[in-house]
């Protein structure tokens, strides 16, 4: 296996997932929840028997032992640091060769575990994420599994398992710059995340567990309605028409399908979606995720639409042949055929088609590249009527 971004090498795995997913060519990675388990573990064996193991060994939640280089330990008499290099594998993952460093002290017996966020990690300053305000963004899992491998080292070398333990993460406040962090109200760096230990390359993984913290701290500030949008020149266009707070709007990128399926199950009375004509004609044609690897525009699908609106066979037959969506869509406009209107409204279709009935309105915006609106729907669904 190729040495890791930063110079530390790949860690290896026994058994599970990432074999599997190294047949398909592309080599997986480890979350920052796991690096931190790691570090935790060998920081408290340190501290209990005077030795860092290296490397060290855990178990993920689905029962995968994989097992970490340690690239920095430090111990003295009143705590031990030990921090692991982050390998993401193949995914584009921001954190990917980030230095993940926990640090243990003891506490008096009866403390149990005690979290704190150290340089490079944010403390949550918002309500509606799944931990407290003022706690540090150690999410849930890799809390469980960092107070696990405590309880086992302790049985193992004799200690009480009452531990601080402080994870910082190496130009972390720089690099949240990057992530959802400042708008979710994560505030002073990253966030300690994973559920299975394990990065899937091109999962997204991340991204559309943001998107459901975004409206989870939507909702938590009684906002009744938000954007998904495809990027910032889409926002833009959202804040000018409605004049919505940053924690409204979705990042949602090319994932539609997971702000509505969210959505659904946690609703908020009033959805905007928002971007480029391209983009969102796939989501009128029934497609959920509208990066260009994973759905095409479909020509076809708009030339029966700009039938719908108007147009004769010969201008249907341009937009068939037309070389990209927005070429279609300049050749409506010349014509007087409203071929974005008639996107924007069938993708809210779509949209409330996947809502399923959820007390949620919709409404579509379709732009070009400089943010101008190009067509719109009306408002549909409870609320609005649909047209």
């Amino acid at each position: 296996m190729p040495p890791a971004q930063g110079g530390a090498p790949a860690p290896a795995v026994k058994g599970g997932r990432r074999g599997q997913l190294e047949h398909s060519g592309l080599r997986p990675g480890w979350t920052t929840g796991a690096c931190a388990t790691a570090a935790t573990t060998a920081a408290y064996t340190a501290l209990l028997t005077g030795e860092f193991p290296d490397p060290v060994t855990v178990t993920l939640p689905k029962g995968q032992t994989p097992s970490f280089a340690l690239a920095v330990e430090e111990l003295t008499g009143a705590y031990a640091m030990a921090g692991v290099v982050k390998d993401a594998g193949d995914d584009p993952d921001v954190t990917h060769g980030a230095l993940v460093r926990a640090t243990v002290r003891t506490l008096p017996a009866g403390s149990g575990v005690v979290f704190r966020a150290g340089p490079g990690v944010g403390t949550v300053t918002r309500p509606g994420l799944p931990l407290p305000v003022g706690e540090p963004a150690v999410n849930p899992v890799p809390r469980r599994m960092m107070r696990d491998h405590v309880a086992e080292v302790a049985a193992r070398h004799g200690g009480g398992g009452d531990v601080e333990i402080t994870v910082s993460v190496d130009d972390g406040e720089e690099i949240a710059r990057s992530t959802w962090n400042p708008r979710l109200g994560i505030i002073g760096g990253l966030s300690v995340l994973g559920t299975t230990g394990i990065v899937v390359p091109y999962s997204c993984s991340a991204w559309i567990d943001s998107i459901r913290r975004g409206v989870d701290v939507a909702r938590a500030a009684g906002r009744e309605h938000v954007a998904g949008c495809t990027g910032s020149t889409s926002e833009n266009t959202v804040v000018a028409e409605y004049r919505l707070p940053e924690d409204a709007l979705l990042d949602m990128g090319d994932f539609a399908g997971a702000v509505l399926k969210y959505v659904r199950r946690h609703p908020v009375p009033r959805l905007t979606v928002c971007g480029g004509f391209a983009k969102l004609s796939k989501l009128a044609a029934g497609h959920l995720d509208l990066h260009s690897a994973r759905s095409q525009v479909d020509k076809g699908f708009l030339a029966a639409l700009a039938r719908r609106g108007g147009a004769d066979e010969a201008l249907a037959a341009e937009v068939a042949a037309a070389n990209t969506g927005l070429a279609a869509l300049q050749s409506c406009l010349a014509r007087g055929v409203p071929l974005g209107d008639l996107v924007a409204g069938a993708a809210r279709d779509e949209a409330l088609a996947v809502l399923r009935g959820a007390p949620v309105a919709v409404d579509v915006i379709c732009i070009d590249r400089a943010g101008g609106i190009v067509g719109r729907s009306a408002v549909g669904g409870p609320g609005g009527a649909s047209r």
